[in-house]
């Protein structure tokens, strides 16, 4: 099924009407019509983040001529007639929507959608619903920030093609972290869509107030990493809100596969197994990332990821920068018996290892994911931000490492002690200082509900830096 989805891609759309690949095909002399089984995939090169410095370059245009002559469009002519042929060719070429990427380390990359991208989504959402046992008769609340990225619409059509009951209050941007407890606390969903840092100042600040979100059985989480600790702590949350069965659900998206995967929802504090894909809507490889050679089944590398049906901007072979634990399984799901590949394991970018120069001789790589991991999972603390900056204040001086922290429990020195012998004992690193805040201080510093993503990491070392 993918081998043929794949050359009809490739053969009718995007060899003739996406400027890119048609010259990426005619630079490395490859026939398109030789690229016929997944397996094929490996002759072409790579595309990066690098390439979509002109992204219209990557939206199908069709030309007028060529689509006459092609079987395909004959095909349609005769089961539809003329006048029907044509608007089947508008639904599914005509770009009528945009999502965009969030421009945090680049500028923001937009991606077109045709009627039959929109139709995509909505399907994958309704998938992403089934998959997460999102009931019909549930109450939602999505708490995406409202602005034309993929997490928000992504939620809103799952919604919609579920048939589910949804307010989409547009996150901290648009109506305040206040104005969100007030909304959810009127409605008191089934459901909590929303990114996890801005979720936690939610559940906390609805604490404060006195809340009842009694009637929580799922929390949906999407747009950030979401480790074990983040979920636990969420979980606690939610219990003294008086949900204590409620299912925390991570998603995984990027914004070139126009779609998000969801996990099945795990046992209570049992392990996730993993974002469950959609094998007729994309295809996907797993690769060394030093390498660009496939890996096997249940082996870690970097995702790689190939459209089988989309129309608008549409992305062959694509590096997403995504480091994948586990790799790809195809066994069945230990927890709900599906039989769709699998992404198993925790996921984490290229771009958060970061060079640091900690000592007189030499930078040294620093696993920022790893750190953030180790952070949400300490004991007693609440929210935090990891500041990277310059011994005093000197560019040319050493790099440090600033915890700025919300203590839950009392005893602040015993809390840093513990921040730094968990970081020194898991990565050999100790951060220069831990600072306290209060919580509302803290928000401040992540941008909670100002920022579209709220930000855990902020490198204030002078730009020119590694």
């Amino acid at each position: 099924m993918q081998n043929q989805l794949l050359r009809s891609l490739i053969r009718d759309r995007v060899a003739p009407f996406s400027k890119f690949y048609r010259a990426l095909f005619a630079r490395e002399d490859i026939d398109p019509n030789s690229i016929r089984t997944t397996a094929d995939l490996q002759r072409l090169p790579f595309t990066s983040k690098a390439d979509l410095i002109d992204p219209k370059d990557f939206v199908l245009i069709p030309d007028e001529e060529v689509l006459r002559k092609q079987a395909s469009t004959w095909k349609m002519i005769l089961r539809n007639g003329p006048s029907q042929a044509k608007k089947l060719l508008e639904r599914e070429l005509r770009p009528i929507f945009m999502t965009s990427t969030t421009g945090r380390s680049a500028a923001p990359v937009p991606f077109l959608y045709t009627a039959e991208d929109i139709h995509l989504l909505e399907e994958s959402g309704r998938r992403l619903m089934a998959i997460c046992n999102t009931q019909r008769d549930y109450r939602a609340v999505n708490a995406f920030p409202f602005a034309p990225h993929l997490a928000f619409w992504q939620a809103h059509y799952a919604s919609t093609a579920a048939g589910v009951f949804a307010l989409s209050t547009g996150g901290g941007k648009v109506m305040g972290s206040l104005g969100n407890v007030e909304s959810i606390s009127k409605i008191n969903p089934d459901l909590l869509i929303a990114m996890p840092t801005f979720l936690y100042h939610l559940l906390q600040q609805a604490l404060e107030q006195g809340r009842s979100w009694d009637h929580l059985k799922q929390v949906v989480l999407g747009g950030e990493k979401v480790p074990i600790g983040m979920r636990r702590k969420l979980h606690e949350f939610c219990t003294d809100l008086g949900a204590p069965d409620v299912e925390i659900i991570s998603t995984y998206a990027f914004t070139e596969a126009k779609m998000a995967w969801a996990e099945c929802p795990p046992p209570l504090g049992g392990k996730t197994t993993g974002f469950h894909t959609y094998p007729d809507l994309g295809f996907i490889e797993i690769i060394d990332p030093d390498t660009g050679e496939r890996v096997p089944e249940g082996h870690g590398g970097e995702i790689v990821y190939t459209a089988l049906q989309s129309r608008g901007s549409v992305v062959l072979r694509y590096r997403t920068g995504d480091l994948i634990e586990e790799g790809l399984h195809y066994g069945k799901c230990p927890h709900c018996g599906r039989t769709c590949p699998r992404l198993v394991g925790r996921i984490s970018r290229v771009s958060d290892i970061k060079s640091m120069k900690i000592d007189k001789l030499k930078g040294t790589l620093i696993d920022f994911n790893q750190l953030e991991n180790i952070l949400d999972d300490t004991d007693g603390l609440g929210a935090w931000q990891m500041e990277l900056r310059k011994l005093n204040d000197d560019p040319l001086d050493l790099d440090e490492i600033v915890i700025h922290a919300v203590a839950i429990s009392d005893n602040k020195e015993q809390l840093a002690t513990r921040i730094r012998k968990r970081l020194k004992e898991e990565t050999d690193l100790s951060p220069n200082e831990v600072k306290f805040h209060d919580w509302e201080t803290l928000r401040k510093m992540q941008g909670v509900g100002v920022e579209l993503k709220e930000k855990k990491v902020v490198d204030n070392r002078p730009q020119n830096e590694p």
